[in-house]
Parts: structure tokens; sequence; C-alpha cells
């Protein structure tokens, strides 16, 4: 319907064309056809010439897996006529097929199946054709992008999607996109779907048996595109109606714009004025404006004073932290010195160690000298026994001798020689036991010596070990208790503590809950770390953490009522803070060995800022082997931001020095309560065991004491009365040797040999008085030795012993420190704020003076000049309300001025804008149709030429075979009429194409398609199957008319396809024959062409 309405502009100017089409028509069919050869024959012959076709012709085409094709191609086509011949199923029409589809074809156009997906072989993913078209001459589409040629590639998917992809000469992909393609067919003007570009056996078939004349009409009309013209004109026709329409709407709404802007121009001109009151209230404003700056300026002062008092206070905190600073300097030098002195001892001890060896060494040398001494002194009294043994047989002898003399002398020489007798012999036998006195006495003193020494060293192991055994007891009751609150490991007096700061915390007198004991806010993530956590936080396990000095003092107080007799724990003070420190430029990060923090679990980041701040954990290594630890802390590379690792035993290691725990066990943060208690249980065990052992032994050394000391006196006592009984006795002797006797010659040789043996004991007597002397000083010098070395191991001992003082003094030192550092802290932390509240007070004046520059910006533009007001700015305020209330109340009865001349000049803008705009769209109106009437007399003059210009090719080709025909168009009914008679003799049996035979209509539909040809523009024809109901000789006459209509356009692309032999064809440069080869039908293979020039 909107084909026919748009056919007609008005019914006198239709039979006004319809009369001139049926005159032109008359004239035409009265043509001679001798004169229509004429002009053909002169149009091809102007046509030949050097002229080859360029732009948008088929330079090649493959196909894969395509329809049941494996692979067809490359076929290469020429510039001028192709043929592609072969048999049912070689492949003709796949060709066509593929071109039609991967020139943006649809699936219906090349009714081979009603979807893209159809046209996959089967048991393939993917079908893909290439087609190449040349791209030379002046109608090249972006030469310098694609070069002299174009490859379109498309891949049609078993789902039916289709991609592209556009390839230069060089085959670099330039684009995906399918309005790239379009645009390629634009420029070159191929149409695939237009019947006459490309003429599908299916749709010649339903052009030969068609008997509608609409139908051919149509054929016509969108060949020669005159359809796509006429669907554009009617859809420009709609869009003029629907714009009229508009343009009516929009007049009944200018005149409403119109009828407002009258009633706002009275109400505009009809205000009455307020002169007087407003400029009384703009004077009033002026006022106002400078009251305000004026206000501003007192309001200034108080902060620049108070900003002048914080500045001057500055000087005080800096005082401060100068000072702490000092002190924090002072201490970290007495804690170097205390280090330095600790490691001097620790050097002292070690350089000691040789000489006391060497000592030890000397003592074992006098000991064996004294061994050999006493060796010696025994031989000798052996020696002396025996010749004492010797002097009594022989005294015996010399006795009975003298007995018998006596009684030959008298019986006084006999009783004095018995009284000398009596007299050597007591003599002999008391200074025999003088000696032996002698050597008890030293034995005496020296076991007397060496037990009270004994006794002194154990004396002091014993009070050692009562103070473990004290130590473990408090432990013990500590640990017992500890089993239902963990909290008593860190001391008794603990719960009642952090009950006694929950309590003070919710009556508010605390501003930060304090944290602690921090040992107890913390957890172990490996158990086996706990003595070497333990060992590197020292005092800081039972330390608390407060946040201001204020609850610093408060919490004393309350640990001093909670433990007044015991020892307080460490208070540190720091602002508590939300979030832990950012730690990761400064900490350790070993891939093998965990830091402190990394170690620990702790949930309070106030928590982990202390042990941060005071131990810096986060650049401390735990390695749990004490081996391991040296060669990674003292090695070439010790880890970045590490200055010292703990092992798992608590040894501390440097990267110059290490130092051995003392502490053995974990007492806060060991995980197992019971293997503590048990552990300490043993320990008391065997400690006690100790203890009655060392009571025993005390007891036993106290009586050897006892005992060594009385036989020593008894000894003495002896040894003083066996010497006044000797010195009696020889001087009782003296007197009695100077008395004369007779002697006998038989006494003479015995006592000759008696004084021999008597003067042998007193040389031995003498050598053993000499070996019992130099043992003497041999066990003087031993026990000198002895004594040296003693004396120096306690020395040493003692060097040790204030090694641990040393090391008491540097912890004490640390924590000074450490309190040195909170307390600097401290007061940056106070000259921060103190500083930020300065620059805070800076902001707020630069602030204010910027509102008051402001203010008096804004002041100048009301009023330029200063004025000077004494009034204040809230009266001020209190009458300009009053005025504006005035003004309110006149404005209510006449409307605001300014509102009523915004509207006016609103509604006057609105109306102006919109009559300008419909006076645009009238404009554009009138100017459509006279376009539109041009336009479509210049589309009646192309439909009536292209209809004259295909009757005369229609002619003309016909009379080529003898046949005569008319073509009739009829463009108001949309019909054409085509008859045709094949000979004179049979013009009046047959002028319908319907009863002309197969051969016949094939030629006379090979005719009107080469007449379509010859009034549209294409690069390139392609006919399939044309000849396939004609006859021999019908074939050959088409086949030569087609041939020299290519001949005379050598500028266009041919492409025939048919399944005859086409042997007869004749030898030229401008044909090229593509033979397919002929199907297999047992399987799909690959196929290939054969080209022929």
């Amino acid at each position: 319907m909107s084909k026919r309405k748009s056919s007609s502009v008005n019914d006198r100017s239709s039979k006004r064309r319809k009369r001139v089409e049926e005159e032109e028509e008359e004239e035409e069919d009265q043509r001679p056809v001798s004169d229509l050869d004429d002009l053909l024959r002169n149009n091809q012959l102007q046509s030949v010439g050097d002229v080859v076709s360029d732009a948008g012709i088929v330079e090649s085409i493959t196909l894969k897996n395509f329809m049941c094709h494996s692979l067809l191609g490359p076929f290469t086509f020429g510039p001028n006529v192709n043929f592609v011949v072969g048999n049912n199923g070689s492949g003709k029409s796949a060709v066509l097929t593929a071109l039609i589809v991967s020139l943006g074809g649809n699936a219906h156009a090349t009714n081979r199946g009603s979807s893209l997906k159809g046209f996959v072989k089967q048991g393939e993913s993917s079908a893909d054709v290439s087609i190449t078209l040349r791209n030379i001459g002046k109608d090249a589409y972006k030469p310098d992008v694609y070069g002299s040629s174009i490859t379109v590639d498309l891949k049609i998917t078993r789902e039916g999607l289709r991609t592209y992809k556009l390839r230069s000469k060089s085959g670099q992909i330039i684009s995906t996109k399918k309005e790239e393609l379009l645009s390629i067919l634009d420029n070159f003007n191929i149409q695939v779907n237009n019947p006459v570009s490309v003429l599908t056996q299916e749709m010649s078939k339903y052009f030969l048996h068609s008997k509608g004349e609409g139908e051919k009409y149509k054929f016509f009309m969108k060949a020669t595109q005159l359809e796509q013209m006429k669907e554009d004109f009617v859809y420009i026709k709609t869009t003029k109606h629907i714009t009229e329409d508009k343009v009516g709407q929009h007049n009944e709404c200018l005149k409403e714009l119109k009828r407002k802007c009258q009633e706002k121009e009275e109400c505009y001109r009809s205000m009455a004025s307020l002169d007087s009151l407003r400029s009384k209230k703009e004077e009033l404003q002026k006022q106002m404006a400078w009251a305000l700056v004026n206000e501003m300026e007192k309001d200034l002062e108080p902060v620049k004073e108070k900003l002048e008092v914080n500045k001057r206070s500055t000087v005080k905190y800096d005082e401060k932290v100068r000072e702490w600073k000092n002190k924090v300097e002072e201490a970290e030098e007495k804690y170097k010195q205390i280090q330095e002195k600790l490691e001097g001892i620790t050097q002292q001890v070690q350089d000691l160690q040789p000489k006391c060896a060497e000592l030890k060494v000397e003592a074992q040398k006098w000991n064996t000298l004294v061994k050999s001494s006493e060796v010696t002194a025994h031989r000798c009294k052996t020696n002396l026994r025996d010749l004492e043994k010797d002097k009594a047989q022989l005294s015996t002898r010399i006795k009975d001798l003298k007995l018998s003399i006596s009684q030959t002398s008298g019986a006084e020489s006999q009783a004095r020689e018995e009284r000398v007798e009596q007299i050597q012999t007591n003599l002999e036998n008391l200074n025999h036991q003088i000696a032996t006195l002698g050597q008890q006495i030293e034995q005496y003193e020296l076991a007397s010596s060496r037990a009270k020494e004994e006794q002194g060293k154990m004396r002091k192991e014993q009070e050692f070990l009562m103070r473990s055994i004290e130590v473990n007891r408090r432990n013990l009751r500590t640990l017992e208790s500890s089993r239902s609150n963990r909290l008593r490991r860190f001391g008794e007096h603990m719960p009642g503590l952090l009950s006694a700061i929950e309590d003070a915390y919710k009556k508010g007198q605390f501003k930060q809950k304090p944290r602690g004991p921090l040992g107890f806010l913390i957890s172990l993530k490996d158990p086996e770390l706990a003595l070497a956590v333990e060992v590197c936080l020292k005092g800081q396990l039972q330390a608390f953490t407060c946040d201001n000095h204020d609850d610093e003092r408060l919490l004393q107080t309350l640990m001093a009522r909670a433990m007044p007799n015991s020892r307080r724990p460490v208070i540190i003070t720091s602002q508590f803070l939300p979030r832990v420190h950012d730690t990761r430029k400064r900490a350790v990060n070993h891939p093998d060995y965990p830091s402190v923090l990394q170690a620990l679990e702790i949930e309070d980041p106030v928590v982990a800022n202390c042990l941060i701040d005071q131990k810096g954990i986060e650049s401390i290594l735990l390695i749990k082997n004490r081996t391991e630890a040296r060669r990674v802390m003292q090695g070439r590379n010790p880890p970045k931001n590490c200055n010292q690792a703990f092992s798992k035993d608590g040894d501390q290691i440097f990267t110059n020095r290490n130092y051995t725990a003392d502490q053995t066990r974990a007492n806060y943060l060991s995980g197992d309560v019971e293997e503590e208690i048990r552990h300490v249980q043993r320990e008391m065990e065997n400690q006690e065991a100790q203890e009655n052992r060392f009571k025993q032994q005390m007891t036993k050394l106290n009586e050897n004491i006892k005992q060594n000391e009385a036989l020593l006196r008894k000894a003495h006592v002896e040894q003083k009365t066996t010497k006044n009984k000797v010195t009696n006795l020889e001087l009782e002797l003296t007197d009695l040797q100077n008395m004369e006797e007779p002697q006998s010659e038989d006494l003479k040789p015995l006592e000759e040999e008696l004084q021999e043996i008597v003067s042998k004991m007193a040389s031995k007597r003498a050598e053993l008085e000499e070996a019992h002397t130099k043992m003497v000083d041999l066990k003087s010098s031993y026990e000198k030795a002895d004594q040296e070395y003693k004396q120096h191991k306690e020395h040493i001992n003692t060097i040790a012993e204030e090694a641990e003082s040393v090391k008491e003094d540097l912890s004490k030192a640390d924590q000074d420190v450490m309190k040195c550092k909170h307390h600097k802290k401290h007061y940056d932390e106070k000259r921060g704020t103190h500083l930020q509240g300065i620059h805070a007070l800076e902001d707020e004046l630069k602030k204010k003076e910027e509102e008051l520059q402001a203010s008096v910006a804004k002041a100048t533009e009301i009023s330029p000049e200063r004025l000077d007001v004494r009034r204040t700015a809230r009266s001020l305020d209190s009458e300009i309300n009053r005025l504006e209330a005035k003004i309110n109340a006149q404005q209510e009865q006449q409307g605001d001025p300014v509102e009523v001349a915004r509207q006016y000049h609103e509604a006057l803008e609105s109306y102006k804008n919109m009559a300008q705009q419909m006076k645009n769209l009238n404009s554009f109106i009138k100017s459509l149709d006279n376009v539109m009437t041009l336009r479509l007399q210049v589309f009646t003059d192309l439909r009536r030429f292209l209809s004259a210009r295909c009757k005369y090719y229609f002619d003309s080709m016909l009379s080529q075979r003898g046949y005569s025909g008319k073509m009739k168009f009829d463009h108001t009914g949309e019909t054409l009429a085509i008859s045709v008679q094949p000979g004179q003799g049979n013009k009046a049996d047959r002028n319908d194409m319907l009863s002309l035979s197969g051969g016949e209509r094939s030629f006379s539909t090979v005719c009107f398609v080469l007449s379509l040809w010859a009034i549209t523009e294409s690069p390139f024809r392609c006919l399939d199957e044309f000849d396939v109901y004609m006859d021999m000789v019908n074939r050959r006459i088409s086949m030569d008319m087609m041939l020299k209509v290519a001949a005379g356009q050598r500028y266009r692309q041919f492409v025939f396809l048919t399944p005859q032999n086409m042997s007869s064809l004749p030898e030229s440069s401008l044909i090229r024959i593509l033979r397919l080869k002929d199907p297999d039908r047992s399987q799909n293979n690959s196929q290939r062409n054969e080209e022929e020039q």
C-alpha cells in the first residue's frame, strides 16, 4: 500500500505522466530493429579498448569445510570472462553461495539454506571462505592501507556465528568489523543480493516460471535500485507528515505562550515603585556589611593573643625535650659504659683462666714432690727402726756382760750403768715420741685447715641452695595458684591489683585503662620459644603501660596498696594508639626465622606498640639452634635491620659477641602448668636431698674439726711434757757419763759397735730430720701454691660475682634508657600536640583572616567606602528584617517586581524561541516539499529513461536470434508485460512467454538479464546455469551474445556457472575456464581445479 502511495503525488500529475509514458512506449515499439542493432554495435565498439577491470572484481576464492566440500580452490578468476564448469555436485553452486555469504549476503539470498550453520560441513566445527578483491584504479578503497587487493576471510561456526577478517595485500589484518566490509562493498557498488549482479539457479527458475507481471516489475525495480529509492521517498514523506503534525501542536503552544507573555507584560508595566524603602534597606545593608567586618576584627584579637602565648610556651617544651634527650644520651652512655665494663670483666675472666690452670698444675707438681718426700721420710724411719732393734740386741749383750762384770766390780758400777742405759733408752723413746708428736701436730693442723675451708665452701653452697629452695617454693605456690588463675604466675598480689584497676576504671578515675602485666596479654605461636622470648623481654613481662602521667600516678597508688612490701612492676607511660605501628621499613624479615613480633600473638595494639617501642621486638630474630644463630648473626652478611638474636635456650647473640642465659626454664610464658609444677617439685626434691647431704657433711666436718682441735691441743701438751723429760734425762746422763768406771776388754768391741750403731742412728735421725724438714718445706710450698691457686680461683669467682652485679646494673641501665626514652617520647608527643595546636590556631587565624578579607571584599562591593558604624550587626539586622517585612507586605499586594520582571523576560524569551523554532520548521517543511517534488520528478524521469533503455536492449538482443518482442511497463499499476515472437511465421501464434518452449524461454530470460546488465552498474556479474533449458542453437546464440557484451565491457568481470563442456568456445585471453573435478561419492576429498586460458 505504501508503494502505491509513494508512486503518485497527485491525480493530475499522474495522468499527465501516464499519457507521456504511453506515447514514448509506442514510439519505442515502432523503432526498426536494425537501428537498435546498429546502436548496440556502436556502443560495444566504443567500449572495446585496453580498459581493464580494476576495483571490486574477484581475483580468487577458497572454500574449506563449506557445504559438503572439504576444500575447494583456490580459484583464480580472470578480469573479464570466467566459466566455472563441472558436473552436478562438483561445487559450482557452492562457489556462488560462498561468494554471496562472504560478501555480506544472508542465507535466504542463496536459496541454499535458512541459516548460516547449514553451510558448515557435517562433522566439522567451522567453515572458512577467503575472497580476494582487486583494489586498484581511481575507485580503490584506502589503497594506502590495503594495497592493491583486499582479502575477506569469513569463518562460520557450527552455531551459525559469522566473523570477518579484512586483510591487506601483505596479509596484515586491518579490521574485523562488518561495518568496514559494508563500506568496501558500497565503495565498489557490489550488491550480492541484487539478482542482476548474482543470479542463482533458484532465482533463474523462479523468474522463468513466474506468471505475474507485477513480479517482473519488482525484479526490474530491484535490479535498477529504483525500489530502494522509492522506499526512501516513502520514509521521507512519512517523516514529513509527522513533523507537520508536531508543527500543528506547537502552533497551539505558541498561542498559549503569547497569551502568557501578554499577561506578564501587563503585570510588569503595572508594578509600582518601592525605591525609598529599598534605598533605606540598601543603606542599612552597607552598614551591616561593615558592622560584620568590625565584629570579625574583634574576634580575631583573642586568637592572635592565644597564638602568641602558645608560641612563647613552645620554648618550655623544647627545653623539656632537650633535657630528656640529654638524659637519654647520658643513660645510653652509662649503659654503654656498663656494657663495656661487663665485656671487660668477661675478658678479664677469660684472661685469668690460663693462669689459673698454670697455678693448678704448679700445685699438683708440689703435691707430687710432697708425696715423694713422705716416701723418703718413711724409708728413713724404717732404717732407724732397724738400727734401734740392733742397738737393743747389742745393749742386751753389753748388759749381760756388764752384769757379769758388775758381779766382780761392785754393785755401784752396775747400778750406774743400768741407769745410763735406762736413760739412753728413755731418751730414744722420748725423741721418737717428740718426732711423732710433731708429725701429728702438722697433720692435725692441715686436717683442721682443710676442714674449715671445706666448711666455708659448703656453707656458701648451702646458702645458695637455701635461696634456690625458697625461690622454688614461691614458684611452686605461684604455679599451683595459677592452675585456676594464670595471672598468679606474675605475683600473688597481681589479681588484686588488676581488680583494683578495673574498679578504678569503672569509676572513671583512669582516662585510659592501663594494660598489664604485658606478659599476661601476649601468647606464643611456638611454645618451644618460650624461654627465648622470656629472656628477651625480661622485666617487661611484669610491666604495666599507661596512656598519661595522671594515670601513672594513680596506678602507682594502687600498686602501693596492693603490694606494700613487694617489688612493684615497672610502669611505662606512652600515648595509646588504636593501630599497631607500621614497622615494615625497620623490621627484620628473614625467610627462615621469625622475629619476636612475628612469633607473638598480640590482640591489643597498645601492648604491641609498647613492646615495639621498649624492646624493638620487630628487629630481634628467634633462631632455635645456637650454632645456627651464631652463623646467621656473626656471618659476613647479617640480616638487615636485625641487631640481636636469641636461641631457644635463651642465649643472646650479637654480631660481635654472645652471652649465655642464667635462666634454664620459662617462668611466665610456658603453656603446660602441670608439667612446670612437676618439674619444680622434682627440682625441690633434689634440692632438699642435697640440703640433707649438706647438713650431714657439715655435722661430720664440725665433728672432725672439734676432734682435730682436741687432738692438736693434747699433742702440744704431750710434746711440751716430753721435751722437758728429755732435758732432765740428758742432764742426768751427762753426769753419769762423766764418772769413771772399770771397763772390761770384752765389752770394748761391743761398746764400739754400739757406739757405731748410735752414730748411725744419729745419722739416720739427722737424715730423717732433713727429710722431715724437706717434707715440711715441700708441704709449705705445696700449701703456698695451693693457696695461691685457690686465691686465684676465688679471685675469678669474685670477678664472676662482680659480673652478676654488673649485669644487674646493665639491666637497670637498660630500664633507665627505656624510661628516659619514654619520657622523651612523652614530651615529644606533648610538644607535637602543642605544635599541632599552634598550627591549628595559625590555620584558624588564617581562615579568620581570609574570612575577614572576604567579608571586607564583600563589604567593599556593597559599599566601596568604609563606614564608621557604631551600631551592632544584630540591631542592624533587626531593622533590615523590619524593612523587609514592610516591603514584603507591599509586595504581597503588588508582587515582587524582580520576580515579575524575571517571569516577564522568561515568558518573552520562551515565546521568541518557540516562534523562531516554528519559523525554522515551516521553512524546513517548505524546502523539503520543494526538494521532494524535484526528486520525485527526477525519479520519474530516471525510471522512464531506464525503462526505455531496457526495452531497447531487450529488442536488440532478441533480434540476434531473429526473434521479436515487446516490453510494456505500467508504472502506475507496477506491472511489466513481456511478449516474445520466435519468428515471423509464428508471430500470431506465440505472443506470451508462457507459450514458449524451455529453450526459448531461457534465451528470452538471458536477453532480459543482458538488457538489465546494460542499465545497471556492478564490478562483476554472476549467472548460475543460465543455459539449462536451452537447445544447442539458443545456447550458442546466447553464449555469443554474452561474450559479445563481455567483450564490450572489459572493465567488468563476468562469471558463468554451467554444467556444459564449453570446449567449443573460441580461444581468447579474455576467457578463463575453471573446470571442477567430478565429485567423489565415496568420500569427501579436497577438490582441485584446473585453469585454462
